[in-house]
């Protein structure tokens, strides 16, 4: 076991985030993923608190039922598609959360039991982070973190 891994989730989650709330439409979490090497967006209220997410995977599956008939003629109907869907009808209601005092070691477990890559940071209800698969193992395989195990 890496001792690495029981520093808290404040030490390596994400801060500076890109959010969306419930009414935006479809039109903005697609430009955030066009944007941007994410593959997460959490969703908050207009107080901050984390009301769901949408993970790209998601996001691509609906994109591509909005997209089956990708002919000259359907193209205006998609795009009034995408500014049409709000986030609501899309995201995941039901996420787990981590607090930023949570050791690395609750990320690591919950990760390994779910098939999800991404874990939101929240205090009181408030949206203050997000940690992924990536940041984990890039912290754990870090030169000086892997030695120190």
């Amino acid at each position: 076991m890496f001792k690495t891994l029981h520093v808290p989730i404040a030490e390596i989650m994400t801060r500076e985030l890109f959010i969306v709330q419930p009414e935006d439409k479809l039109n903005k979490v697609s430009e955030i993923f066009e944007g941007n090497n994410l593959h997460h967006v959490p969703v908050v209220d207009g107080h901050g608190k984390l009301v769901g997410i949408v993970s790209k995977s998601d996001f691509n599956k609906v994109t591509h039922l909005l997209t089956l008939f990708d002919e000259e003629r359907y193209r205006d109907y998609n795009a009034m598609l995408y500014r049409t869907v709000r986030v609501e009808q899309i995201m995941t209601r039901q996420v787990a959360t981590l607090s930023p005092d949570d050791p690395l070691t609750v990320a690591a477990d919950i990760f390994m039991e779910n098939l999800f890559h991404a874990l939101p940071v929240v205090e009181a209800g408030v949206l203050v982070g997000l940690v992924t698969t990536h940041d984990l193992l890039s912290y754990c395989c870090s030169e000086t973190n892997f030695l120190d195990r």
